[in-house]
């Protein structure tokens, strides 16, 4: 049988003897053999231990994620998958900050200052980024709706007490909610309460962050990832989605009646809602025109006034 001393297998490995040392200090790899002197050897089972650290941490794997999964010794191959899908979109991240970076030296090219307040911005933004892989985000949202909610959580960042104001009037509404569970999310209380719900988080998000605030409540809220951070159960949840969708519906048809009987400021009123409820996503817009096209609550006037509008 084969054995090493610690510094003949650094030697071997390319490992340092420090490493090593920290390795046994943390019962990651432990010489498993003594010798005639009582000095601790590492056996050929050592290295091979030793070739699948080297080799998992090539694979991005941390030293506790490494114990772990040696320890396990199962389901490895769900883990390789994920974390090379973890690689693959920190790649894609690392080829987006070269990006920016040539293009900062484009900008800078004939002896311009260099942009630090735009440099510290996005980096910041990238470390927002990786902390949020790490929580249910990173779990649920696209790389780009992570992207976005990385810059909205930036942008929220110099608005402290806004943010903490929300918080307050937030958890003092989802006690409200808490409360009457057995009243009627889509009745004249519901819909109250779905109009208070929006015009909490609505001066949150600007035209731009439409589709992030859906995102947010439908694979957040509606998901379940909030049960313990934020205090909502998810009868809560379901109970205010309902009253939320009573709220938008009941002011589409109010809108909608405006438009048909003339209003001038009915036009208006109807793009800032379906901005409001959806950015700049013209195809989920398309989509509640259609609906509202074959929806009997709507009078004949305001589908005469879409199908102008839209060339239906």
């Amino acid at each position: 049988m084969v054995k090493w001393y610690i510094k003949e297998l650094s030697k071997l490995s390319g490992v340092p003897v420090r490493t090593l040392h920290h390795y046994d200090s943390i019962d990651l790899l432990k010489p498993s053999l003594r010798g005639a002197n009582n000095y601790r050897l590492y056996s050929e089972e050592d290295l091979l231990r030793l070739q699948r650290i080297i080799a998992l941490k090539f694979f991005g794997f941390n030293l506790s994620e490494i114990k772990r999964l040696l320890v396990e010794n199962i389901g490895v191959m769900k883990h390789f998958s994920t974390q090379s899908k973890l690689l693959k979109k920190k790649a894609e991240m690392l080829l987006k900050a070269s990006d920016t970076l040539d293009k900062v030296l484009n900008d800078c090219g004939n002896n311009k200052s260099i942009p630090w307040k735009t440099i510290i911005t996005l980096i910041e933004v990238y470390h927002m980024t990786e902390k949020l892989e790490k929580t249910w985000a990173g779990k649920v949202l696209t790389e780009e709706e992570l992207k976005e909610y990385a810059n909205f959580e930036y942008k929220l960042k110099s608005a402290e007490s806004q943010k903490d104001d929300f918080k307050k009037n937030w958890a003092k509404l989802m006690e409200k909610v808490n409360d009457n569970l057995q009243k009627d999310p889509s009745g004249e209380f519901g819909i109250e309460i779905g109009k208070q719900a929006m015009d909490l988080v609505n001066p949150l998000y600007g035209r731009e962050d439409a589709l992030l605030k859906k995102a947010i409540w439908d694979k957040g809220f509606k998901g379940g990832y909030f049960d313990k951070e934020s205090g909502v159960s998810s009868e809560v949840v379901a109970w205010l989605d309902k009253a939320m969708s009573a709220y938008y519906r009941s002011r589409i048809y109010i809108t909608l009646d405006q438009v048909g009987s003339g209003s001038k400021e009915a036009p208006r009123l109807w793009e800032a809602l379906l901005d409001e409820m959806y950015g700049g996503e013209q195809e989920l817009k398309d989509n509640l025109v259609d609906i509202a096209m074959k929806d009997d609550k709507v009078s004949l006037a305001a589908k005469r006034w879409l199908t102008d509008k839209y060339g239906l």
